[in-house]
């Protein structure tokens, strides 16, 4: 032990001294750091914890028909944010978030982990479009939650019962997969995006930019104040090429059937209606899907999400002799050829059967006029054996088949049409002859869309001029926009005026008596066509099997009017309508409604111009037109929903032709 009075050296007292001496210096050159070398940083972190920006919402641009009156629309809803730009622990609030939200808790800790690579400005979407009671919950819990908010955003609001769902499409929240294409790869994940039809076509068009608003905020994250706001800009708003009045007509006449209807102006090539069904409502897109909303429509056999106008790719049928008389005119076979049809004919050692063999009938004498109206599958049967895969994929592929239109709508499909080159390509085979027989009637390995098959047939009424199908109309685009396809692309196909002369007429007697159609004639009005039916399986396959409905030809018609130079040409698809002659009704209804709009134009400019009244964009979405009639848009089944209001605290093979 020491004594009391030993002291401690002098060394250690010095060390001492000297290491405190350090730290005080250390602690100075700290606090001048912080205080003096980085004080701007510093500043400025604590401006941002004391200020808060908060999104201001852009609303899509409006979608408009042909003449200005309103199809999508928007309606103004409540949307729940989750703020992370305080230092609270999330994930220990989900729980209760998630009771007053009516949210799985752990959907809401998925959420904040999912989008925790995000810079923390950055608000996490938690739920659109909330209820009252939800409202009402955010606001009474702002103390306990003040990570929780809301902002007002405007929701898509789509007409009733599917209308115009396919050519529209929907929005949702952008994927990741999206994020990684050239369109989508500005935005965000949360951003609220047009996922298909012209939503996502035409996405940066709708848009719009968002803005802000800048909130000052306490130390618990608690607004006490608003600094300033950047306004957002509204998209643009869209003009179709569609008519409202057909699209009613062609969701009317394809209403409980599988297929698809499609109307254009052969002159411009603008679609003037175009339905798929069956269709899906696409207000169920413009908040949330559920999983089993989503299951039940990707599951469903009959494809209701597909757009069948534009994607499905099934065999022509008869509708393809059209192509197969201008490919055979123009290479000098078809005007002098003569068949007897008593039936059937064999072909490569095997027999092929005439549609009418099975209603035990025969054709007769067959020239190309009665093969065309009576749509005899032994005359187009030699002739298809005369011309040749190649000189028959020739004209097909010059006419637009087995190549995507270049509408402006999303994933439209190619078709294929066969030829030597494609079989070795494909399966490293050569080409039958026997392969040929089939495709002249328009089976075997042909596959069409119903808007290649209107575009080609439209070139042929139009004396060879091809134009390009798209439903905007392209004045209505703002200047610099880059348009997906050039509309005004025209490309003429060699026809011989006398063939198509020839041709064309031949298809007018397709709807009157001995024809194939005559029941779909529209009394006073010419209308030129083609029906065609397709089988699905073999027929000899279909005998065997017991449910051979299931089986049941895809029924086709195209036609015109008037039978040259036509106004308005439509194509109808009726998958396992079995009969051409039934898509023809479906078609000629459509055409029906076109010709009735026009002939009551003319009575209605002249009211106008003697009233001098104009009708206003709205008035035709208000039960009636200025010409009496009711518009069956709001008087019948696809009245837009207007009463949503904003939120407040306060409230062939053979077959019949």
């Amino acid at each position: 032990m020491f004594g009391r009075d030993e002291k401690v050296s002098e060394i250690r007292l010095t060390a001492a001294q000297y290491i405190i001496l350090a730290i005080f210096l250390v602690l100075a050159y700290g606090l001048w750091r912080l205080q003096v070398m980085e004080s701007s940083y510093y500043s400025l972190a604590a401006e941002k914890n004391r200020i808060r920006n908060v999104p201001v919402l852009a609303p899509r641009g409006k979608i408009l028909d042909r003449e200005g009156r309103i199809i999508v629309d928007n309606y103004p809803s409540f949307s729940a944010l989750l703020l992370r730009d305080s230092s609270r622990d999330l994930t220990a609030d989900a729980d209760l978030i998630a009771q007053g939200l009516h949210l799985d808790p752990n959907e809401v800790r998925a959420r904040i982990r999912h989008f925790a690579a995000l810079p923390q400005y950055q608000p996490i979407f938690l739920k659109e479009d909330i209820t009252p009671d939800e409202l009402q919950f955010i606001e009474s819990h702002r103390n306990e939650l003040p990570e929780l908010d809301t902002i007002m955003a405007h929701r898509r609001l789509y007409p009733r019962n599917g209308f115009m769902a396919h050519v529209i499409g929907y929005v949702g929240e952008v994927s990741e997969d999206m994020l990684n294409e050239p369109q989508f790869e500005l935005y965000n994940p949360g951003d609220v995006v047009g996922i298909s039809g012209v939503e996502r076509e035409y996405n940066a068009l709708l848009m719009g930019q968002n803005g802000s608003r800048q909130a000052l905020v306490d130390s618990h994250g608690r607004e006490v104040g608003r600094l300033g706001e950047t306004p957002a800009i509204p998209g643009k708003q869209l003009k179709l090429t569609i008519d409202i009045d057909l699209q009613i007509a062609a969701e009317e006449a394809l209403e409980g059937k599988n297929g698809a209807v499609v109307a254009m102006d052969p002159r411009t090539g603008e679609i003037l209606a175009m339905a798929s069904g069956p269709t899906f409502d696409p207000n169920d897109f413009a908040v949330h899907v559920s999983r089993e909303e989503w299951s039940k429509l990707v599951d469903d056999p009959d494809k209701p999400l597909m757009n069948k106008a534009i994607q499905a790719q099934l065999a022509p049928g008869s509708t393809f002799k059209v192509i197969m008389s201008v490919a055979g005119w123009q290479e000098g076979i078809a005007q002098t050829m003569h068949v007897h049809c008593n039936g059937s004919a064999d072909f490569y050692g095997r027999n092929y059967k005439c549609w009418v063999y099975f209603m035990h009938q025969a054709h007769g004498d067959v020239d190309l006029e009665k093969a065309i109206y009576q749509s005899c599958d032994v005359f187009f049967y030699t002739l298809a054996d005369r011309l040749g895969i190649e000189r028959i994929a020739k004209y097909a592929t010059m006419l637009g088949l087995g190549q995507k239109t270049g509408i402006d709508l999303p994933n439209e499909a190619s078709g294929v049409m066969p030829s030597e080159e494609w079989k070795i390509r494909n399966f490293h085979q050569k080409w039958f002859a026997g392969e040929t027989i089939s495709v002249g009637i328009g089976q075997g390995a042909i596959a069409v869309t119903p808007v290649q098959l209107i575009r080609a047939i439209s070139a042929i009424s139009m004396g060879g001029r091809m134009v390009v199908p798209h439903v905007v109309n392209p004045s209505g685009l703002p200047p610099g926009f880059v348009q997906t396809a050039d509309y005004t692309e025209v490309k003429q196909i060699p026809i011989d005026p006398n063939g198509w002369n020839y041709i064309t007429d031949a298809m007018v007697k397709v709807l009157q008596p001995g024809g194939t159609a005559p029941s779909a004639a529209v009394p006073g009005v010419e209308i030129a066509g083609k029906t065609g039916s397709a089988q699905v399986v073999s027929l000899a396959l279909r005998a065997k099997e017991k449910n051979s409905e299931e089986f049941a030809q895809n029924g086709w018609f195209v036609g015109f009017t008037p039978r040259r130079n036509p106004d308005v040409i439509v194509c109808a698809l009726f998958q396992g309508g079995e009969h051409g002659k039934l898509a023809a009704r479906l078609a000629t209804e459509v055409i029906k409604a076109y010709v009735e709009k026009q002939r009551r134009l003319p009575q209605k400019m002249a009211r106008k111009s003697n009233t001098d009244d104009e009708v206003e964009v709205g008035a035709l979405w208000n039960g009636r037109d200025d010409d009496g009639h009711a518009d069956a848009l709001h008087a019948g089944r696809f009245l837009l929903d207007l009463s949503k209001e904003p939120m407040s605290l306060a409230t062939a093979a053979p077959g019949v032709n």
